[in-house]
């Protein structure tokens, strides 16, 4: 038999592709120029004309914003690296490890990034090499954005224009309302509140986006204001417990708000002493969650009156977080790799992290919305 035979004939598997943002290889000026010359080309990411943006990004961005973001990314680098890097590999390690204890065989994951390494295309490499025939292909960003979700699948889908055999592909679109999900962040929150004791104020802080995605009809404001709200009422919130924002602002155009550096030093200016910050839309903490959010904000919001300001980390490697991710795949993969796993038993074992969410009645909201936006996310 042929080698070509060989692979032909082997048992086609059933595989998983795990795709995360990025980081650079290193805290480095020269590391973060790569990383950010590969991430700010991206059309997806920033929507203006390239005859206009390429001559900004390389005579303006790249040349002084590096030296900037070194010390940032140095102040949260770990002994093993970048630590959105670091996490993504052990949820990806975990995710395969708790595949296969529940149902008896292996399932290759693969761990990639959009921007840096490792690479789509290595992961794809991987996956190939298993003989994974089909493929669900699942972005860790809960709340779907052309800049993030659909930017993933772009890249994704170039990659598979590389292969001879295309594999059968499946992918998931978002998470954000999945009951699940909402009952790993609350379970995270009481956590924290456990450990750390409980703050005066929850302010639930999201990635921002530009107001024209927005309005070109990106689902990603109206998710976040659904997933937020969710929460809330998990967690049983007074409307004057809790409210949304939204971080990492770039460039002079309105991004949706209201912004979170502004208004976290708002609440210290209206008496908020101990204000208790999550970011739900970070499946693992990385540069946004650990030097903008606790560092910098952190440091702002006690300049403006506040005494402190305790960030609750991402989902990252939590029991809840991995049971949830496990059951995105089952439920996504179960024609293809559970033939005889029927819907109610996978209902049946997503049961012990799931909570029960009571209808919304309005009472609870983020900051004051349009109605056709509110209307959007129930």
């Amino acid at each position: 038999m042929t080698d070509s035979a060989a692979v032909h004939s082997a048992q086609a598997r059933t595989g998983v592709l795990l795709v995360n943002l990025g980081t650079p290889d290193a805290p480095t000026p020269s590391a973060i120029r790569r990383y950010l010359r590969q991430f700010l080309s991206d059309p997806r990411v920033v929507e203006i004309p390239r005859a206009v943006w390429l001559p900004i990004l390389y005579l303006f961005v790249l040349p002084f914003r590096p030296r900037r973001l070194a010390h940032a990314y140095s102040s949260i680098w770990r002994d093993d690296g970048s630590p959105l890097l670091a996490i993504s590999k052990q949820q990806s390690s975990q995710l395969r490890q708790e595949l296969e204890r529940r149902h008896g065989h292996d399932v290759p994951v693969a761990l990639a990034m959009s921007y840096g390494n490792p690479s789509i295309d290595a992961a794809l490499a991987e996956l190939v090499a298993q003989n994974v025939r089909r493929l669900l292909v699942l972005p860790l960003y809960p709340q779907y954005s052309g800049s993030t979700t659909a930017a993933t699948l772009d890249a994704v889908f170039d990659a598979l224009r590389n292969l001879r055999w295309l594999p059968e592909l499946r992918t998931v679109n978002s998470y954000h309302d999945d009951a699940t999900y909402i009952a790993a962040l609350a379970d995270s929150v009481r956590e924290h509140w456990r450990a750390k004791g409980r703050g005066e104020f929850l302010l639930m802080s999201f990635h921002g986006i530009p107001q024209q995605y927005v309005r070109a009809g990106d689902p990603y404001y109206c998710q976040c204001l659904k997933s937020a709200r969710l929460l809330a009422e998990a967690l049983q919130l007074q409307a004057s417990q809790w409210s949304v924002a939204f971080q990492s602002r770039f460039g002079k155009t309105p991004w949706v708000q209201p912004y979170a550096d502004q208004k976290i030093r708002a609440l210290a200016q209206q008496g908020i002493r101990e204000l208790d910050v999550i970011c739900p839309g970070f499946a693992a903490d990385c540069l946004e969650t650990l030097e903008e959010i606790t560092l910098r904000y952190g440091s702002e919001f006690v300049e403006a009156g506040g005494r402190e300001l305790r960030y609750i980390p991402a989902l990252n490697t939590a029991t809840t977080h991995i049971d949830m991710l496990v059951g995105l795949v089952e439920r996504n993969l179960q024609d293809w790799m559970y033939p005889t796993l029927d819907a109610e038993a996978i209902a049946n074992r997503q049961s012990r992290v799931q909570i029960a969410l009571p209808e919304f009645d309005g009472s609870a909201s983020a900051e004051r919305t349009p109605d056709h936006i509110e209307n959007q996310t129930r």
